[in-house]
Protein backbone atom coordinates (compact mmCIF):
# COMPACT_ATOMS: atom_id res chain seq x y z
CA UNK A 1 0.00 0.00 0.00
CA UNK A 2 1.82 3.07 -1.27
CA UNK A 3 1.24 6.69 -0.35
CA UNK A 4 0.32 7.34 -3.97
CA UNK A 5 -2.37 4.64 -3.87
CA UNK A 6 -3.73 6.02 -0.61
CA UNK A 7 -3.83 9.47 -2.22
CA UNK A 8 -5.79 8.07 -5.16
CA UNK A 9 -8.43 6.72 -2.80
CA UNK A 10 -8.42 9.83 -0.62
CA UNK A 11 -9.07 12.04 -3.66
CA UNK A 12 -11.85 9.74 -4.84
CA UNK A 13 -13.49 9.94 -1.41
CA UNK A 14 -13.26 13.73 -1.43
CA UNK A 15 -14.85 13.82 -4.87
CA UNK A 16 -17.63 11.47 -3.79
CA UNK A 17 -18.31 13.61 -0.72
CA UNK A 18 -18.36 16.89 -2.68
CA UNK A 19 -22.15 16.90 -2.47
CA UNK A 20 -21.92 16.26 1.32
CA UNK A 21 -23.07 12.66 0.90
CA UNK A 22 -21.14 9.47 0.26
CA UNK A 23 -23.62 7.43 -1.76
CA UNK A 24 -23.52 3.66 -1.36
CA UNK A 25 -22.66 3.17 -5.05
CA UNK A 26 -19.76 5.61 -4.70
CA UNK A 27 -18.50 3.81 -1.60
CA UNK A 28 -18.62 0.41 -3.30
CA UNK A 29 -16.91 1.76 -6.41
CA UNK A 30 -14.15 3.23 -4.23
CA UNK A 31 -13.79 -0.10 -2.42
CA UNK A 32 -13.39 -1.88 -5.77
CA UNK A 33 -10.63 0.50 -6.85
CA UNK A 34 -9.01 0.19 -3.41
CA UNK A 35 -9.06 -3.59 -3.68
CA UNK A 36 -7.18 -3.39 -7.00
CA UNK A 37 -4.66 -1.10 -5.31
CA UNK A 38 -4.32 -3.55 -2.41
CA UNK A 39 -5.90 -1.17 0.09
CA UNK A 40 -8.14 -2.69 2.75
CA UNK A 41 -11.69 -1.64 3.56
CA UNK A 42 -10.42 -0.55 6.97
CA UNK A 43 -7.86 1.74 5.34
CA UNK A 44 -10.60 3.20 3.11
CA UNK A 45 -12.81 3.81 6.14
CA UNK A 46 -9.88 5.52 7.87
CA UNK A 47 -9.36 7.78 4.83
CA UNK A 48 -13.04 8.73 4.95
CA UNK A 49 -12.50 10.03 8.47
CA UNK A 50 -8.95 11.35 7.96
CA UNK A 51 -8.21 12.22 4.32
CA UNK A 52 -4.64 12.70 3.14
CA UNK A 53 -3.39 16.10 2.13
CA UNK A 54 -3.17 16.74 -1.58
CA UNK A 55 -0.23 15.30 -3.44
CA UNK A 56 0.99 16.24 -6.89
CA UNK A 57 1.13 13.28 -9.25
CA UNK A 58 4.49 13.25 -10.96
CA UNK A 59 3.57 12.34 -14.53
CA UNK A 60 0.99 13.62 -16.96
CA UNK A 61 -0.38 10.09 -17.37
CA UNK A 62 -0.91 9.79 -13.59
CA UNK A 63 -2.74 13.13 -13.48
CA UNK A 64 -4.99 12.26 -16.42
CA UNK A 65 -5.71 8.81 -14.98
CA UNK A 66 -6.62 10.35 -11.63
CA UNK A 67 -8.90 12.87 -13.31
CA UNK A 68 -10.64 10.00 -15.10
CA UNK A 69 -11.13 8.15 -11.79
CA UNK A 70 -12.66 11.27 -10.26
CA UNK A 71 -14.97 11.64 -13.26
CA UNK A 72 -16.10 8.04 -12.79
CA UNK A 73 -16.74 8.58 -9.07
CA UNK A 74 -18.77 11.69 -9.80
CA UNK A 75 -21.06 9.78 -12.15
CA UNK A 76 -21.28 6.37 -10.49
CA UNK A 77 -24.35 7.29 -8.41
CA UNK A 78 -26.08 8.58 -11.58
CA UNK A 79 -26.67 11.96 -9.93
CA UNK A 80 -24.48 14.87 -10.92
CA UNK A 81 -24.77 17.97 -8.76
CA UNK A 82 -23.38 21.40 -9.62
CA UNK A 83 -21.10 21.23 -6.58
CA UNK A 84 -19.61 17.96 -7.87
CA UNK A 85 -18.95 19.49 -11.28
CA UNK A 86 -17.30 22.46 -9.60
CA UNK A 87 -15.21 20.11 -7.43
CA UNK A 88 -14.12 18.17 -10.53
CA UNK A 89 -13.11 21.42 -12.24
CA UNK A 90 -11.04 22.36 -9.19
CA UNK A 91 -9.41 18.92 -9.04
CA UNK A 92 -8.62 19.22 -12.72
CA UNK A 93 -6.84 22.53 -12.10
CA UNK A 94 -4.95 21.12 -9.11
CA UNK A 95 -3.87 18.16 -11.23
CA UNK A 96 -2.67 20.48 -13.98
CA UNK A 97 -5.35 19.44 -16.46
CA UNK A 98 -5.97 22.15 -19.04
CA UNK A 99 -9.27 23.93 -18.34
CA UNK A 100 -10.31 23.60 -21.98
CA UNK A 101 -10.01 19.81 -21.76
CA UNK A 102 -12.05 19.75 -18.53
CA UNK A 103 -14.79 21.89 -20.08
CA UNK A 104 -14.97 19.74 -23.21
CA UNK A 105 -15.24 16.59 -21.09
CA UNK A 106 -17.96 18.11 -18.91
CA UNK A 107 -19.77 19.30 -22.02
CA UNK A 108 -19.73 15.87 -23.64
CA UNK A 109 -20.71 13.83 -20.57
CA UNK A 110 -24.41 14.10 -21.36
CA UNK A 111 -23.87 12.46 -24.76
CA UNK A 112 -23.15 9.05 -23.19
CA UNK A 113 -25.09 6.51 -21.14
CA UNK A 114 -24.55 7.13 -17.45
CA UNK A 115 -22.55 10.25 -18.41
CA UNK A 116 -19.54 7.95 -18.74
CA UNK A 117 -17.34 9.11 -21.59
CA UNK A 118 -15.54 6.14 -23.18
CA UNK A 119 -11.81 5.97 -22.46
CA UNK A 120 -11.02 6.23 -26.16
CA UNK A 121 -12.89 9.54 -26.39
CA UNK A 122 -11.09 10.89 -23.32
CA UNK A 123 -7.78 10.03 -24.93
CA UNK A 124 -8.82 11.92 -28.08
CA UNK A 125 -9.73 14.99 -26.02
CA UNK A 126 -6.49 14.95 -24.08
CA UNK A 127 -4.42 14.42 -27.23
CA UNK A 128 -6.07 17.45 -28.79
CA UNK A 129 -5.11 19.69 -25.89
CA UNK A 130 -1.71 18.23 -25.09
CA UNK A 131 -0.15 17.82 -28.54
Amino acid sequence: MTTENLQIISDMIAMAKADSHLHEREYHFILEVAKRLEISKEAVDELIENPLQEMVFSTELQRITQFHRLLLVMNVDEQTHFIEIDALRNYGLKLGIRPEAVEQILGEMGNYDGKLIPSERLVEIFKRFYN
